[in-house]
């Protein structure tokens, strides 16, 4: 029992994409669907967002970090990570709400793509006005 209770979940979201993270203690091995967070995220940027609230929280290597993570693109996949690790490192520790909330960390980013509107060629854009 005491195993099970050691490990803390958090899910995050953004654009369309959600995550779900599971953090254990360990020695601070990442994953993403099952593959290195380095390879699975191709930019540095990416690897980045996706670490800063562990690196907020200062335990980037007392945590073993599982992700599956899904929909949208490279970028919100990378966002929505960040948001379900501070998310389960809120629930490891009720105490780090101040410190991930003042890096923002647990906002969640409620951007998301407009749809397009019937008769237009897109969300917001509209065909050339012609007064003749």
């Amino acid at each position: 029992m005491s195993a099970e209770s050691s490990v803390y979940l958090g899910t995050g979201r953004r654009k369309t994409s959600t995550a779900r993270v599971r953090i254990v203690a360990g020695s601070g091995k990442l994953s993403v669907n099952d593959r290195n967070f380095d390879t699975y995220f191709t930019h540095d940027n990416f690897v980045r967002r996706a670490v800063a609230p562990l690196v907020t929280a200062d335990s980037k290597d007392k945590f073993d970090v599982s992700v599956n993570v899904a929909g949208g693109g490279i970028s919100s996949q990378s966002g929505a990570v960040a948001h379900g690790i501070a998310r389960a490192l809120l629930k490891f520790n009720p105490e780090l709400r101040v410190t991930l909330k003042k890096a923002g960390h647990l906002t969640r980013d409620p951007r998301e793509k407009e749809r397009k509107k019937v008769g237009q060629p897109g969300a917001r854009k509209r065909f050339q006005f012609s007064k003749r």
